[in-house]
C-alpha cells in the first residue's frame, strides 16, 4: 500500500441515525491516511456522530465504514484499539481515578492476558504525560483538575495507546487560546514525527485551515465539501454551510485560507467602493 492508503478511513453509502433521526445520510467519504483531517460544520450537523460512526461507537443503520478497505464492524475490539485511538467529546472519567492511572487505561489493547505491566508500557505511559505537560499531575485525581487540564489527560491516555490513527472529538474545548494551540502544535508534531493519520473535529475554521491538509465540510449530514483547505474555503462555502458573510484571505503567518467574518456591524460601518 502507498503511504495515503495505509490507515485510510472510508466510507461508502452511511447512514447514523439516533432512533428514526437521520444524522449523517448516505455519506460517500475517503479520508487519506498519512494526513490530518479537520471535520468542520455548523452545529449539530452531524460532526461527532460521523467520528462515532468512524470509531464503531454508533452502527450505521446502512452502508460500512472501512479501515484500509476491511470493515470495521468484522474487526475484533481489541484488534481495532491497537490501530485507532480516541479521544471522545464528553468522556467520563472513573470516580477518584488518578492522571497517571486514566493515561494507564491506554495500554490495555496492548495487554495480554495475565502478562506483566511492561517497561515499554510504563515508557508509553510517561511519554504521552511529557508530551501533554501532565507529568506534575501525574497523582493528582482527575475529577478535581481544571477542565483544561483533564482535556490533557484524556489526550494523554489516547497517546499512550500508542496507534498509527488518532480520532478526537473537539480536542480544544475547555481550552483558553494558549492550550489551544499547544494541544494543535502536539497534534501537527505526532503527524510529522510518526505519521500518524490524525482525524480531529473543530469549530475554528482558521485553526482547521492552519492545522489540516485534508477537509471535511457537512452540513445537515451531507458532504458539502472535501479536499485541501485552499481547494475548498472559499466565502462562497462558508456563506452556503455557515449562512455567514465573509471574507477569505491568506493567514499572515502560514499562508493558509483565514475566514475573516464581516458580521452586522462590520456591513454596516463598511465604506462604499
Amino acid at each position: 500500500m502507498t503511504t495515503q492508503q495505509l490507515n485510510q478511513l472510508s466510507t461508502h453509502g452511511l447512514d447514523l441515525r439516533y432512533g428514526d433521526r437521520l444524522v449523517v445520510g448516505g455519506l460517500d467519504l475517503v479520508l487519506p491516511g498519512g494526513a490530518v483531517t479537520a471535520i468542520v460544520g455548523p452545529n449539530a450537523c452531524g460532526k461527532s456522530t460521523l467520528l462515532r460512526g468512524l470509531t464503531r461507537l454508533l452502527a450505521p443503520s446502512e452502508g460500512t465504514v472501512a479501515l484500509d478497505g476491511a470493515d470495521i464492524h468484522r474487526m475484533t475490539a481489541r484488534s481495532l484499539a491497537r490501530r485507532m485511538g480516541l479521544l471522545p467529546q464528553q468522556p467520563v472519567t472513573p470516580d477518584a481515578i488518578s492522571v497517571e492511572a486514566l493515561v494507564r487505561l491506554g495500554r490495555y489493547p496492548h495487554q495480554r492476558l495475565l502478562s506483566a505491566w511492561s517497561a515499554a508500557d510504563q515508557a508509553a505511559v510517561e511519554e504521552a504525560l511529557r508530551r501533554t505537560g501532565t507529568t506534575q499531575l501525574r497523582d493528582q485525581p482527575v475529577d478535581q483538575l481544571s477542565g483544561g487540564q483533564r482535556q490533557r489527560a484524556w489526550i494523554a491516555l489516547a497517546l499512550a495507546q500508542d496507534t498509527d490513527l488518532l480520532l478526537l472529538d473537539e480536542p480544544t474545548t475547555f481550552l483558553d487560546l494558549r492550550h489551544q494551540l499547544d494541544v494543535l502544535d502536539l497534534v501537527a508534531e505526532l503527524h510529522a514525527e510518526a505519521g500518524r493519520t490524525v482525524v480531529m473535529v473543530l469549530h475554528d475554521l482558521g485553526q482547521a485551515a492552519r492545522y489540516a491538509d485534508h477537509l471535511v465540510v457537512l452540513k445537515d449530514g451531507q458532504l458539502a465539501a472535501a479536499g485541501a483547505p485552499a481547494e475548498v474555503l472559499d466565502a462562497e462555502l462558508v456563506k452556503s454551510v455557515f449562512d455567514v458573510e465573509c471574507r477569505v484571505i491568506p493567514d499572515p503567518e502560514t499562508g493558509t485560507p483565514l475566514v475573516v467574518p464581516r458580521g452586522r456591524a462590520a456591513r454596516q460601518t463598511a465604506v462604499p467602493a
